[in-house]
């Protein structure tokens, strides 16, 4: 079984507010988030949050005190939260909004076909979401420090990384400025 965890405990200081509030295409992106792993085949959903307190249906959600200090916390503590009996986690980052649950399936996919650790890839370059089997967790939260969440542990194991095709289903572009925010909303959601 894959879990899914989505980070989302930024402040969003270049766009003004915290991720995980902003309203995109009808929802939150924290929910879209959550939708996208949920309905990409993962349970259960883990959201870590901090800088905003939210509520969010379908998930479990774990509160980061130490998320100013980077993704690195953020990822350590969702790590820490996914069950036993999840044998992997697909990770995937809250502003990414079509990124959906066809690039999470076919993560799933990859570990269900025996991948431990696999990366969705968009023109060849590796960005998320990222699958990591449970054996590697501890490894991956070593290297998770500062701003770095899983790219550490990446580039220390490429023996280990299944690339998994993308281009077709999602778009990994990320919303970090109000410019961004707006571009992405009024392009065609290729994620639904």
């Amino acid at each position: 079984m894959s879990a899914g965890l989505l980070l989302a405990a930024g402040s969003g200081s270049r766009l003004g507010t915290p991720k995980a509030l902003v309203e995109f295409h009808g929802e939150r992106l924290v929910d879209r988030g959550v939708r996208a792993l949920h309905d990409g085949g993962c349970r259960p959903v883990v959201v870590v949050l901090g800088a905003a307190s939210v509520r969010v249906r379908g998930a479990v959600t774990v509160h980061n005190p130490h998320w100013d200090s980077g993704m690195g916390s953020s990822l350590r503590a969702g790590l820490d939260a996914i069950p036993a009996t999840a044998g992997h986690v697909v990770i995937a980052l809250v502003d990414q909004p079509f990124v959906g649950p066809r690039a999470v399936r076919r993560l799933v996919d990859a570990a269900a076909e025996g991948a431990s650790v696999a990366v969705a890839t968009y023109g060849g370059a590796r960005r998320n979401p990222v699958l990591i089997a449970r054996e590697h967790f501890e490894e991956v939260a070593r290297l998770a420090t500062g701003d770095a969440g899983a790219r550490p542990f990446l580039r220390a194991h490429p023996e280990l990384v299944v690339a998994v095709p993308c281009d077709d289903v999602a778009d990994p572009a990320d919303i970090d400025t109000p410019a961004d925010l707006s571009a992405l909303r009024a392009r065609p959601d290729p994620a639904t």
